[in-house]
């Protein structure tokens, strides 16, 4: 075990997240801080892409808010990221979905992946 490893190992927070992929659309539970007060905001949207791994790995998530997409990397090795829960799993045949930028309107959904629980 090299020394990269152990100090990686040391700052892990040890997180457990459901399993989700590109094509899924997930809430993000964020923490904000804003003054003194802290709250939990919500980002609800389609995840584009997962890059990375271990302390590095980070999402990206596309919402679309009035007719403008926003999309938002959230880091998973965040102290800030409360929660993250998986809505709906998405039928995508790529890793990295950047095609949907181009996307509006009904060309824009994503076919829902139906799994087997036998």
């Amino acid at each position: 075990m090299d020394l990269m490893d152990v100090v990686k190992e040391h700052f892990s927070l040890k997180r457990e997240f459901p399993a989700f992929r590109a094509g899924d659309t997930i809430t993000v539970h964020y923490k904000i801080k804003e003054g003194n007060k802290e709250r939990i905001q919500q980002y609800r949207g389609v995840v584009i892409q997962r890059r990375g791994s271990g302390l590095n790995e980070m999402i990206t998530v596309r919402k679309m808010s009035g007719n403008v997409g926003v999309e938002r990397i959230f880091p998973l090795n965040s102290p800030f990221i409360e929660n993250v829960e998986v809505v709906k799993s998405g039928k995508v045949r790529r890793a990295r979905i950047f095609y949907l930028r181009k996307l509006t309107g009904k060309s824009a959904r994503i076919k829902e992946r139906r799994l087997n629980l036998e």
